[in-house]
């Protein structure tokens, strides 16, 4: 499929560059994949969209800390995001790196800009990536709970994000949230509250959790003029037996699979084993793309997606890209909030 087939004109100011207020307070454009049509109307109604025996799945995944700045000795700042660690060696992206040398040693910056340890270029390896070594006892998770920010897609725009790194570090993060390990939000989850899971328990509605990792891959757009030639990132992912029950007993009492956000589709799908999924750990590139046949998933909760995204292609795989096309058309009229911090969909 050529790349074009995936592309919509955005205008700029429908780019959410903050939350709305309160989590529940987001807009809900539904779709229904079988006939189109389109209907609009608020998250906090979303209970009213699933019903009782039905199986909601959430990625518990948790966002790390995980941009950092340091600084050269000329003054300069470089900006980074870490990336995974291993026997005290960094691996990260750094922007900005093309005068940076192995062997040279900068400065870790706090949140307050001033110096906080020393770092030393240990090698750089592919893609802006590179291998660094701070020198402190401490483990990576705790220099990044005292030196990170919030590692927000670069369509949020944040010159200076210390002066929003609370707001950044509450609302970037749902509040299920629980494994350490990605450096994105699954964004279809930012709406939910305790409150609004209570009351689909409430109705007869089971809540399953997995983890999938959201990792650097998640940013990279689609580069290539076909989606075949793009190479699809691994994400590490994991469900236990008592999760993967509740969803295989859902199946099989026919309630319906809804899935919280693309995470949860992919890990789904990648655990899929005929009509049921496995309790499992491990890592999943599974790619879909329209002409995907699912197994599991039977309705999507999603935010809305960029163009020429991965993950436009995945809710066009499941409700027809010429029906997105048209819903996205929709809540560009209506004015809806798009990406990230912005408003989101159901897909039945």
């Amino acid at each position: 499929m050529n790349i074009e087939k995936l592309n919509y004109d955005l205008p700029p100011e429908l780019i959410a560059q903050e939350p709305v207020p309160n989590r529940p307070g987001s807009r809900l454009l539904v779709l229904d994949r079988s006939t189109g049509k389109v209907t609009d109307d608020d998250f906090s109604n979303i209970s009213t969209h699933l019903n009782e025996g039905d199986c909601l799945v959430i990625n518990n995944t948790k966002v790390i800390p995980a941009k950092f700045f340091a600084q050269k000795t000329t003054g300069a700042n470089i900006e980074g995001l870490f990336l995974t660690c291993r026997q005290g060696q960094w691996k990260v992206m750094l922007k900005n790196s093309s005068r940076i040398k192995e062997g040279q040693t900068l400065h870790l910056l706090d949140r307050d800009k001033k110096q906080y340890c020393p770092i030393s270029i240990i090698n750089r390896l592919s893609e802006g990536q590179w291998l660094i070594k701070p020198e402190s006892p401490l483990t990576a998770e705790k220099i990044l709970e005292a030196v990170g920010f919030t590692p927000l897609p670069p369509y949020i725009k944040r010159p200076q994000p210390q002066l929003q790194h609370d707001l950044d570090h509450n609302r970037y993060q749902t509040v299920y949230a629980q494994q350490n390990g990605a450096i994105a939000a699954p964004t279809a989850g930012l709406h939910f509250t305790e409150k609004i899971l209570e009351q689909l328990k409430t109705k007869g509605i089971n809540i399953s959790q997995l983890t999938l990792h959201v990792g650097a891959g998640t940013f990279l757009p689609v580069k290539t003029q076909t989606l075949e030639e793009h190479k699809m990132h691994s994400e590490q992912f994991s469900i236990d037996q008592t999760n993967a029950d509740i969803i295989n007993n859902t199946i099989s009492s026919g309630g319906k699979i809804v899935a919280v956000g693309t995470t949860s589709v992919r890990t789904l799908e990648a655990l899929a084993q005929g009509k049921n999924v496995k309790a499992s750990t491990g890592q999943t590139d599974l790619f879909i793309t329209p002409g995907f046949e699912f197994k599991i998933v039977d309705s999507i909760i999603t935010n809305f997606h960029l163009p020429k995204s991965t993950l436009l292609a995945l809710v066009g795989a499941f409700a027809g890209l010429d029906k997105i096309l048209a819903a996205y058309r929709h809540a560009i009229e209506q004015k809806y909030r798009f990406y990230s911090y912005g408003d989101c969909m159901i897909i039945r």
